[in-house]
């Protein structure tokens, strides 16, 4: 087992973290992950974030693809996938589709469906990655999705000018996804119009900025680089600080009852 920050050896300050496990929510910050041996990926640095044994209902990751790096089959067999490229170049592809997918670019997978990537570019590529069993509902299904965050405009996010959002999967006109992923950005001094509190479960990575997050009943600094799963009914909201936009993806379910 090797570090995600490559530190080795002794610190000249005392052990610090900001790391949290909390009853209704889990804060991870870069310092002290580990990179993890996933069957599947070939000269890659792998580091679980999200997973059941937080109480999440799906898996999500922070890949590092080193030139010649490559995977050779997330999901399928009921499991859906997402990939964010976050820095780098990689080709992701299925058996519906192939894209050579640069920062911003994105590839969902359907259930049915095994997805590969490769890496094309020059230098390292940084990926989220995220893992879900898929709620068929009778009647529906999901497809290949690609695209571009860049491609994609931002709409105000409830009314603000200033919190603005994207969404990355037609989850909002097709019942066929039980899921989707967006980007929130909050400018400088922004926020959540309200405290939300819901059913749905959030995995988190930000991307930019920094900012001040409440979970449960406990406002904490989250920043770049940072990366946060919310259970259901953790109260939560956020305002942005500094002098640059905050900026975060993060996944949703949606489009399903509750089982019981």
């Amino acid at each position: 087992m090797s570090y995600l920050n490559g530190q080795t050896g002794y610190r000249a300050s005392l052990l610090a973290n900001r790391s949290v496990i909390g009853k209704n929510y889990v804060v991870l910050e870069p310092d002290g992950l580990v990179k993890n041996v996933v069957p599947g990926y070939e000269g890659c640095d792998v580091t679980i974030l999200g997973s059941p044994a937080m109480g999440a209902t799906f898996a999500d990751y922070l890949v590092t693809v080193h030139p010649g790096g490559k995977n050779t089959g997330i999901g399928g067999n009921g499991i859906e996938s997402f990939l964010y490229v976050v820095s780098g170049t990689v080709t992701v592809k299925n058996d519906d589709a192939s894209a050579e997918l640069t920062a911003g670019g994105y590839f969902y997978s359907p259930e049915s469906l095994l997805m590969t990537f490769a890496h094309t570019g020059a230098n390292d590529a940084v990926l989220y990655v995220y893992r879900r069993r898929y709620v068929p509902l009778a009647g529906h299904s999901a497809h290949t999705v690609t695209g571009n965050a860049g491609d994609i405009p931002y709409k105000d996010y409830e009314g603000m000018t200033t919190a603005q959002s994207k969404d990355f999967l037609p989850s909002a006109s097709d019942l066929g996804f039980d899921m989707n992923m967006h980007i929130l950005k909050f400018s400088p001094g922004a926020s959540h119009g309200y405290v939300e509190t819901h059913v749905q479960q959030h995995g988190m990575y930000f991307l930019q900025g920094k900012g001040m997050y409440l979970l449960d009943d406990t406002w904490m600094p989250l920043e770049k680089g940072d990366y946060c799963f919310m259970d259901s009914y953790c109260p939560q909201a956020c305002y942005a600080v500094g002098d640059e936009d905050y900026i975060y993806i993060y996944s949703k379910d949606c489009n399903r009852d509750v089982e019981l």
